[in-house]
């Protein structure tokens, strides 16, 4: 159940009303003005707004009060006058006047209403789902891509933990503005191996990203990369073993290297650098494998690939395109990255991330995710929407229970 505030023109409420109370939703505000919204948030405290799109209910004042707040805020749209103003503010979620309820629901929940990972009609505890993200060289966005799919998660309802096990060094802690003089996970990792690692050792060294109903466990990287013999394979193996048992969602900043390098040593028994990364692609239920949107970039993307394909089942593989961009691709950016990796590695079901330099910029100077950094930027859309149809499993349909005319008009008036 959402608890709404609502600024709509008369017609729309009244027809809107009776599904939003037989969803089980309750409404805490029925205004005319975006002004009077904004004077009784803090008071009344909403879960959503939603507002007219019109000038007279959506205003770029309203927009960062909810922001600043954490509360999500739906545009219902009448008109193309009415959609333009939307999107010259930002608003990308945006529903028609004439749509039903079913079209609201989606965006009033936002993805909570998805059964949860942990905790069986048994009552024991479920393993986790396990989230590797791996790239090929040169930067294509992973400690990008798993920060904001943490947060997503996270702002699903779920109980998430970030590791940064990257063997070259971390960078999910200055991306989030957190202590990094101490590397948790190596720490996790020492607890493991000397089997010490239990829900209390994990609070104790975990960080915590703090955001409005989307907080996280964080354990960073390596502060520098000659620490890398820390993270063993059986180490980081164990560890992740043991936070499946205390989290709903693990999101793992892996290395980029794929290379055996064991094969040019005569030392068998000696730490191997790129262990933690073949030890997280083994344990994790499902890999993002991200490129750039450039010549270069998909040229070392298909050619990780083939080296993945010896690791990890293709059926656990997404593949992920980022930036995509008509300046280093030409016209129809979109349909020349799916041809490349259509004609070349027969993938027909990427996911194409727009390039949002003022989004990305938004978030690395705030120390935020783009979820609290730009919220209703094209790329957090496109990572949200990717989250909530590829990751999450599939929201129950809530029960429609039909209410006693009387009684009904009791609810939509009160």
């Amino acid at each position: 159940m959402a608890r709404l505030a609502l600024a709509l023109d008369a017609s729309t409420e009244d027809r809107l009303l009776p599904d939003l109370v037989e969803h089980g939703h309750a409404v805490v505000a029925r205004m005319v003005g975006w002004r009077d919204v904004v004077e009784s948030l803090d008071v009344l405290a909403p879960d959503v707004v939603v507002v007219g799109a019109g000038r007279g209910t959506l205003s770029a004042e309203l927009l960062a009060a909810c922001d600043e707040r954490g509360i999500r805020l739906v545009g219902v749209v009448a008109n193309d006058v009415e959609r333009a103003h939307a999107g010259a503010l930002g608003v990308h979620e945006l529903v028609d006047a004439d749509a039903e309820w079913a079209e609201f629901e989606s965006l009033v929940t936002g993805g909570v209403a998805v059964p949860s990972r942990i905790g069986g009609g048994d009552g024991a505890s479920s393993p986790a789902g396990v989230i590797a993200c791996w790239g090929a060289a040169g930067a294509p966005g992973r400690t990008t891509m798993s920060v904001n799919v943490a947060a997503e998660l996270a702002a699903a309802g779920h109980r998430v933990a970030l590791v940064d096990a990257d063997p070259y060094g971390g960078g999910i802690a200055p991306v989030l503005g957190l202590l990094d003089e101490t590397p948790g996970f190596a720490a996790a990792c020492r607890l493991a191996g000397a089997g010490a690692l239990d829900r209390t050792e994990l609070e104790r060294i975990a960080q915590r990203y703090s955001a409005p109903r989307a907080a996280f466990d964080v354990f960073t990287g390596l502060v520098g990369p000659s620490r890398w013999p820390e993270l063993s394979h059986e180490r980081v193996g164990g560890a992740l073993a043991t936070m499946r048992e205390h989290y709903e969602y693990l999101v793992i900043d892996t290395g980029f290297s794929l290379e055996r390098d064991e094969e040019i040593t005569s030392d068998q028994f000696a730490p191997r650098r790129n262990a933690a990364t073949f030890a997280a692609l083994e344990s994790a239920d499902r890999v993002i494998a991200i490129g750039l949107a450039d010549p270069v970039g998909l040229s070392r993307l298909l050619r990780g690939l083939d080296e993945l394909g010896s690791l990890v089942d293709s059926e656990r593989v997404d593949v992920v395109v980022n930036r995509v961009r008509q300046s280093a691709l030409g016209i129809d950016a979109h349909a020349q990255v799916r041809q490349t990796l259509r004609r070349f590695a027969g993938i027909t079901d990427a996911v194409l991330l727009p390039h949002d330099g003022r989004a990305a910029d938004a978030a690395i100077l705030g120390a935020r995710t783009l979820r609290d950094a730009a919220g209703r930027a094209p790329l957090r859309s496109a990572l949200r929407a990717y989250v909530l149809s590829s990751i999450l499993p599939e929201p129950v349909a809530p029960v429609r229970r039909r209410l006693a005319p009387p009684l009904l008009r009791r609810a939509a008036t009160g």
